[in-house]
């Protein structure tokens, strides 16, 4: 089921990130929005409660950084609607004005009484006159929310929304035709599409059979077809099980399931779900893009171009670790980092294990301190 989005135009800014952090995603950001509809608006429609007052706690977390005009410009409205465009959280309030909300890397927005004690890693919270508080909380403080009225537009430049009724195959094509760039940059290119980043473009890329590499210009008709088809699946899929609770994402209402259903992302060296052979790593400008090279045959035209990235590329069984740049490749997670001994093999296990672990127990204890 395509699920509903507001008709809104949205802007992305770009940032650094980090090739090790997941930053949310469309599903991601579509399920904290129903998660918030359904705390903070009637269950039979109708607008929520009245902003009485805001905290902040960290002024950059503000758009334009002037706590007292925000405080001033959310006082006394009430909020109508919530949804979301791209990778923002869009929040209507009385009187015309929105709220955006971008999530960034750690990013969480929970509903709490206003009793409850003020989390270290509050950034911002609204008190409502229902006696609760909208908190968002921001270990790594990249989040941004901005107060706008309704004739502003700060969302200048954002591509379609993949979900929408109106974004057909006719309209991909349209989009597709004529550019350039790599698959895996232009999928992520927020101008060209909203809300996709480097968890579903891996994904969707893998299941349409596209090397992450190839050249948008050379794929077929019937590769378009392939690619917006698994596009549309796999972020209604995402949605469905609430989005990929990988780092430090957790939505109002808990933890999304489908990082337990990826089949490439973050699964360097383990066996490809089709062919069997080793999941591989490259990193494209700084984000570290997942592929079966089997599966997704670069064309021969385009690999001479292609060789400085594929040199970061996992080997293959039995290949040599010589002549590589960046990290050494026994540094990758994954059994298929194939060259590595038991004793490397079941370290890289265990630093994986580790890893998810202390990503749950951040999301748990950040939702205990939530109250939820």
């Amino acid at each position: 089921m395509v699920p509903d989005v507001p008709h809104r135009r949205a802007s992305h800014r770009r940032g650094t990130c980090p090739i090790v952090t997941a930053m949310p995603e469309l599903p991601e950001v579509e399920t904290v929005a129903r998660d918030l509809r359904r705390r903070l608006l009637p269950e039979g429609g109708g607008p929520g409660p009245v902003i009485t007052g805001a905290r902040v706690a960290w002024t950059r977390t503000l758009r334009d950084e002037d706590p007292d005009a925000f405080a001033a410009g959310v006082a006394g409205r009430r909020i109508e609607a919530i949804g979301r465009r791209g990778k923002q959280v869009v929040i209507d309030l009385s009187g015309g004005a929105f709220l955006t909300v971008h999530l960034k890397m750690t990013g969480q927005l929970f509903v709490v009484p206003a009793s409850l004690p003020i989390d270290p890693y509050e950034r911002l919270a609204f008190s409502l006159d229902d006696g609760t508080e909208l908190r968002f909380r921001d270990v790594r403080k990249f989040g941004r929310i901005g107060l706008y009225v309704a004739d502003d537009d700060p969302f200048d430049g954002i591509g379609p929304e993949p979900l929408d009724d109106r974004f057909t195959l006719k309209a991909f094509r349209a989009r597709i035709r004529g550019r350039r760039a790599r698959l895996k940059p232009l999928l992520v290119d927020q101008g060209f599409v909203a809300g996709v980043g480097n968890i579903y473009a891996d994904e969707a890329l893998w299941r349409s059979k596209l090397h992450p590499l190839r050249s948008a210009r050379s794929i077929r008709a019937s590769d378009e077809r392939a690619l917006y088809r698994h596009i549309r699946e796999i972020l209604a899929e995402a949605i469905v099980r609430r989005g990929s609770s990988i780092d430090d994402y957790t939505a109002p209402d808990g933890d999304g399931a489908m990082q337990e259903r990826l089949d490439v992302y973050q699964r360097t060296g383990e066996p490809c779900r089709r062919c069997g052979r080793p999941i591989r790593r490259i990193v494209i400008g700084i984000r570290a893009t997942h592929f079966c090279s089997w599966c997704q045959r670069l064309p021969a035209a385009q690999r001479a171009a292609s060789a400085p990235l594929l040199r970061t590329m996992t080997p293959r069984p039995g290949a040599a670790a010589t002549g590589r740049t960046g990290r050494r490749w026994v540094d990758l997670d994954g059994d298929g980092a194939l060259g590595r001994t038991t004793e490397e093999a079941a370290r890289a296990r265990a630093r994986t294990a580790r890893t998810k672990a202390a990503a749950a127990a951040r999301r748990a204890a950040a939702r205990a301190g939530s109250g939820a």
